[in-house]
């Protein structure tokens, strides 16, 4: 919502209600639980043990929104629930989402008395926000529902970059930082000649398989775990990707350059800044997150990586927009760039 009145100012100002209880309705399987069973306020506060003054008022404020509406038998999913979510994500998807929004809360509340800190406001909140890397070898449960709902969310993306791509003389390929291998398995599919190898940690790799197998693809991707920033890198490669993991680290790109046979190329997908310390458009908000732990943290131009790309012995880099044809490919930008360079 852009407020354009003072009314949309006022309103905005009171969204954190609505925004909490859509949480809330996400994590605890609310439209799937009404989708095709309408309930009253009585039959939704015993099923998702909520009390039933609290719970009357929890769908109102659902109802108000445009996401339930009221029908005979109580409540339903309303019909912009049903495209915009039931029809949009898993289930499961929706929930985690919903939960890492939900995560992040602790560092807004205040947040007018903490923004002014020269530091960390996590730090001030006594707050630790672990690496991607640590959270997913902690929670082997959390890991595998990560990388299914990036595996959900990534599929759009894939399917234009597969098309996107060219794989001529491609026979090996790497996927760095890949999670589910998502686009991978998009590639292996359009391309039957050509093999895989995902590279991401251990416990993602373990839900990477197990989508590999459901996709009938499992012979032809290989789940390297490790992590990439540490350990060493496998080699012989006619293409390495890295696709949305935003990683550019000098020593990174040296051992991908070491990863790829003579010729080979590095292909690198993203929403780079489009300037110097901005953010892209559609990722402000996770900008501004960033600097409540890093208040210098910032986001790369597609200018800064050609130049790390030069300086780590890549040759000929080349940028290029990426067509985006499928119906919701923008989930992660409508912007993204393809950066290419070869060895």
């Amino acid at each position: 919502m852009k407020p354009t009145t003072t009314e949309d100012v006022l309103e905005l100002l009171d969204a954190s209600y609505p925004s909490a209880a859509l949480g809330a309705a996400m994590e605890l399987g609310l439209f799937w639980l009404l989708d095709g069973h309408p309930m009253d306020e009585a039959g939704v506060g015993e099923a998702l043990g909520i009390p039933v003054n609290r719970c009357r008022h929890w769908l109102g404020l659902l109802a108000s929104a445009g996401l339930l509406e009221r029908v005979a038998d109580g409540y339903a999913s309303s019909s912009t629930a049903r495209t915009a979510i039931l029809d949009a994500h898993r289930q499961d998807t929706w929930a985690l989402l919903a939960e890492e929004a939900r995560e992040h809360l602790p560092e807004l509340v205040d947040l007018a008395v903490h923004i002014t800190h020269p530091g960390s406001v996590l730090e001030v909140l006594g707050l630790e926000r672990p690496s991607y890397v640590s959270k997913m070898r902690e929670d082997p449960v959390r890991a595998r529902r990560f990388t299914r709902m990036l595996y959900d969310l990534h599929r759009p993306l894939a399917d234009d970059l597969a098309e996107y791509l060219d794989m001529d003389g491609v026979r090996r390929f790497m996927d760095l930082g890949g999670g589910s291998g998502v686009v991978s398995l998009a590639v292996l599919d359009r391309h039957p000649g050509t093999t895989a190898v995902v590279v991401d940690v251990a416990t993602v790799c373990e839900a990477g398989r197990e989508i590999a197998a459901e996709a009938g693809l499992q012979d032809r991707v290989t789940y390297h775990p490790a992590d990439f920033l540490e350990d060493d890198l496998p080699s012989d490669f006619d293409l390495v990707l890295e696709c949305d993991v935003n990683v550019y680290d000098e020593s990174l790109l040296r051992k991908v350059r070491t990863s790829l046979s003579p010729g080979g190329r590095f292909v690198i997908v993203d929403e780079f800044a489009p300037a110097e310390g901005a953010a892209p458009s559609s990722r402000v908000d996770w900008a501004f997150d960033r600097t409540l732990s890093d208040p210098d943290a910032s986001y790369v131009t597609a200018s800064e990586v050609r130049r790390l790309l030069e300086a780590t012995g890549f040759r000929d880099p080349s940028e290029e927009a990426l067509p985006s044809a499928s119906e919701g490919a923008g989930r992660f930008g409508s912007d993204l760039t393809v950066l290419t360079a070869r060895a």
